[in-house]
């Protein structure tokens, strides 16, 4: 299951902005200091590139996905998660408003 609902968390109130507006989330951090953002992303196709590993959750919509070293496109709705290794790029498109749960994970 994934964990939509946070308690006792620092919450950064500058949006992080992307593609003209078309991606956006807020950093947040848990109790034991993990970053994690929450955000949502709007129809399209979008690149991203990566500095920490990231586990992205999928909380409403499907993002469908081209992952680091892959030339499939593979679609993880509601409820699923996918990896992405550190210092990575990897494309994310999705015909519906969905949002995301990220998971930082320092090395």
């Amino acid at each position: 299951m994934i964990n939509t609902e946070f308690e006792n968390v620092k919450v950064v109130a500058k949006a992080n902005i992307y593609y003209d507006g078309k991606v956006l989330s807020y950093a947040f951090f848990t109790q034991d200091g993990n970053r994690k953002t929450a955000g949502v992303i709007f129809p399209g196709e979008y690149e991203f590139v990566t500095g920490d590993a990231e586990i992205m959750d999928v909380t409403s919509g499907a993002l469908t996905v081209m992952l680091p070293g892959s030339d499939k496109w593979e679609t993880f709705a509601v409820g699923k998660s996918f990896s992405i290794p550190a210092n990575n790029k990897f494309k994310c498109k999705t015909s519906e408003i969905s949002e995301y749960v990220c998971s930082y994970i320092k090395a």
